[in-house]
């Protein structure tokens, strides 16, 4: 696998269907950490979150047989407007599965994009023996959230147009839940930067990606508890390996700490990003004396949070 030429095809294929996202740096924020912040703000992507990427080289990877039977997948919510968008722009029937306990504002907009959504258990399992029905239903292909190269690929753009931005830093964050993000950020820097160190920020509350990390082999989550809803969800045999050879550690933080440094951003940059989004952020805070004086670049995932339900109101 040529990384580099590879990801670079990606990017040119997904062009038309994304954003070039912002950097943002805040000077209040650079001297309470004593390093220097960018932060590349996918909360201004497509349907607001990082996932349009995979989700569109995903759907532009399918052959004309598979478009015509439809796509699936099952998603907490920003994968699930992710696939049901690029669907939409391709013109591809969509059928969306989510948990009962994914937030409403990520199923109304999934319905508002056009896709068909059917409810199921918040469970892993109960969420993949839905999408099989369907799939033997209609035929459709799945896409998976985060274990799929085309998906994982797709995501390495966001880190490729940071690293074009600002040159190379001297670290990564992203936020870890099913692996795609952080594989994806690890390619980049394998492809465009590699003396870049690359670390994952991960909720205690659900830390398989840390444990997993340490142990050499994926440990799933169970019973993931968090306010970072889009980080409830574990690692797969597709981006594992690629977090376990090119990730240099994940970094666990409390929720207290998740939602002061939400409202941190929210406080001092003015825009607005969902729990996920703080979580390397807070990370970053947690172990700052490791990074002092240091280029540090922070992926913000998305911001599709629902304003009626903010944990610092």
């Amino acid at each position: 696998m040529n990384t580099k030429n590879e990801l670079t095809e990606v990017a040119k294929k997904i062009a038309p269907f994304i954003h070039k996202t912002p950097v943002l740096s805040s000077s209040a924020i650079n001297k309470m950490l004593g390093l220097s912040v960018h932060f590349k703000c996918e909360n201004f992507q497509k349907m607001g979150a990082f996932k349009m990427r995979g989700a569109a080289n995903a759907v532009l990877s399918l052959s004309k047989s598979e478009k015509s039977k439809g796509v699936v997948t099952h998603s907490s919510g920003n994968f699930a407007q992710a696939v049901a968008l690029a669907s939409k722009m391709n013109r591809i029937k969509a059928t969306i599965v989510m948990p009962s306990s994914a937030p409403s504002i990520k199923k109304e907009a999934v319905i508002g994009y056009g896709a068909r959504v059917i409810e199921c258990a918040p469970t892993l399992q109960a969420r993949e023996e839905t999408a099989e029905r369907v799939i033997l239903e209609t035929g459709a292909t799945m896409l998976h959230p985060s274990n799929q190269i085309e998906v994982i690929m797709g995501n390495a753009t966001a880190g490729m147009e940071l690293f074009d931005q600002i040159g190379e830093p001297d670290a990564i964050f992203t936020p870890v839940g099913g692996g795609g993000l952080l594989a994806g950020t690890a390619l980049a820097k394998k492809g465009f930067a590699g003396g870049v160190r690359v670390f994952g920020g991960e909720p205690s509350g659900a830390d398989d990606a840390h444990q997993s990390l340490k142990a050499g082999f994926i440990i799933p989550v169970e019973n993931p508890k968090t306010i970072a809803d889009g980080l409830r969800t574990s690692l797969g045999d597709v981006n594992f390996p690629i977090i376990k050879e090119l990730v240099e550690d994940i970094f666990l933080v409390e929720e207290s700490e998740i939602v002061d440094a939400m409202r941190l951003v929210w406080e001092r940059m003015k825009i607005i990003i969902e729990p996920s989004s703080a979580v390397p952020l807070a990370a970053l805070i947690k172990n700052k004396s490791q990074f002092a004086g240091q280029t540090v670049g922070v992926i913000v995932s998305g911001g599709n949070v629902s304003l009626n339900a903010l944990p610092f109101s």
